[in-house]
């Protein structure tokens, strides 16, 4: 691709155009309303059921919803419901996180139905629906030609007429030109499911082998054992105080609300839930933060790298929400972290965590929760260091290829976001 770029009111270049088209005219400013019209086709006549309902997702596009959802959330009668052929393109009237006036994508699989709540258009002669998909998948795209036409209503929902989603206008290249650039971006997103297919291969392939490398509950001999091991001695049954540290939380100050300038994390469970949510299950940061001054006035004792924190209350706990500690830090009274002592591997002890522990299983009150000194008497199965190490050894090096294919895998996304923000043209 070559880079041009020039603009005036009613046309403009792309910063990276193919070479077949640099001779071409400039990006047209269009109506949306040129490149696609509202279908009005119901599904009167029953011709698809609740199994044909389809979600609209800024992930994944238009998809069954059953497969995406695991059930039909259709109403009583989906007689009312739009029809939805391959190749349409939908509008959901729902607002997303990063999109909220709604999302507008193409159905590239099999013909369904959708709800009233969402409009759906074909694409006219002059438009390939599949460069409309790619172009409104860019954030800024979408929001900047949605929010000057949808009012959104007390209950954030879409006030907006269908006729009126299309009264925008964007700039397109040709006919041919718009299916180079959808073929050439779908051609990378192949690339990125692909890349994201090895890492839940090798995520499944390590959760199996885990399942495998420990023994399960009350026996003492795993089902995989490195060849090294396989005649050594059974793994010794030993209670969890005599293994780790069982590190207590502080009360939180409320005084302490809201400070984003200390040296240290101070870590709530919500803190924990985020960490496995956005970062890996990996604690270095959260909402509040205390100085070395506050570590003193409080007493306490900062939660050393390389420590494992659980949730020991509410709904972090029955969900066994756990982290990995990279970053010193305090942790309020409604966690509890874990970590080995120096008679076994923290390396190993880290993947241990992960596997066997379950604080559901050691809970109690009327608002479950989980108590130090039923925590010290929890047994374990425990190798000798050297297999500890051994296994320890292993897992990670299963963890650096998950890492190394993720790192692939974001390289993708921000090269394909670089050509996206140089092919499509912005005033």
């Amino acid at each position: 691709m070559s880079k041009v770029m020039k603009t005036d009111e009613q046309a403009l270049m792309p910063r990276l155009r193919f070479p077949e088209f640099q001779n071409e005219p400039a990006f047209q400013w269009r109506e949306l309303g040129e490149l696609i019209y509202e279908k009005r086709s119901r599904n009167r006549e029953l011709r698809y059921g609740k199994e044909d309902v389809l979600s609209v997702s800024g992930d994944y596009g238009c998809v069954n919803q059953i497969e995406l959802l695991g059930r039909s959330y259709a109403g009583v009668s989906v007689k009312d419901y739009h029809i939805v052929e391959t190749g349409d393109v939908v509008y959901t009237k729902s607002p997303l996180k990063k999109s909220p006036y709604g999302i507008i994508k193409e159905n590239k699989g099999k013909p369904g139905i959708v709800s009233t709540l969402y409009a759906v258009y074909s694409p006219t002669a002059i438009c390939h629906a599949a460069y409309l998909d790619h172009y409104f998948s860019v954030e800024y795209n979408i929001n900047s030609y949605l929010q000057p036409l949808v009012n959104k209503g007390a209950k954030n929902d879409m006030k907006v007429k269908n006729s009126d989603v299309i009264k925008g206008g964007i700039f397109v290249p040709g006919l041919k030109e718009q299916k180079k650039i959808a073929d050439f971006l779908s051609s990378i997103d192949t690339l990125i499911a692909a890349q994201v297919e090895k890492i839940d291969a090798l995520k499944i392939y390590k959760k199996w082998l885990m399942q495998k490398l420990f023994p399960g509950e009350g026996e003492t001999v795993p089902q995989l054992r490195f060849p090294e091991f396989r005649d050594s001695e059974e793994w010794k049954i030993k209670a969890l105080g005599d293994v780790c540290n069982i590190l207590q939380g502080y009360g939180f100050p409320n005084e302490m609300q809201g400070r984003y300038d200390g040296e240290y994390p101070f870590c709530k469970v919500s803190d924990v839930s985020k960490a496995v949510a956005v970062n890996g299950g990996l604690l270095n940061e959260a909402a509040n933060y205390v100085d070395s001054e506050d570590v003193l006035n409080l007493r306490a004792k900062l939660i050393p790298v390389g420590s494992t924190v659980f949730a020991k209350i509410g709904e972090a706990l029955r969900l066994n929400r756990r982290a990995y500690v990279n970053r010193e830090c305090l942790i309020d009274n409604n966690v509890v972290g874990l970590k080995a002592n120096d008679d076994t591997s923290n390396d190993y002890f880290i993947y241990l965590s992960s596997q066997l522990i379950d604080l559901n299983k050691h809970c109690g009150g009327a608002v479950p929760s989980v108590k130090k000194s039923t925590l010290e008497t929890v047994e374990i199965a425990l190798p000798d260091p050297f297999e500890q190490q051994k296994i320890a050894e292993f897992l990670s090096s299963l963890d650096g290829a998950i890492a190394a294919h993720t790192e692939k895998l974001e390289a993708l996304k921000v090269h394909k976001k670089g050509l996206m923000q140089k092919i499509f043209p912005q005033p």
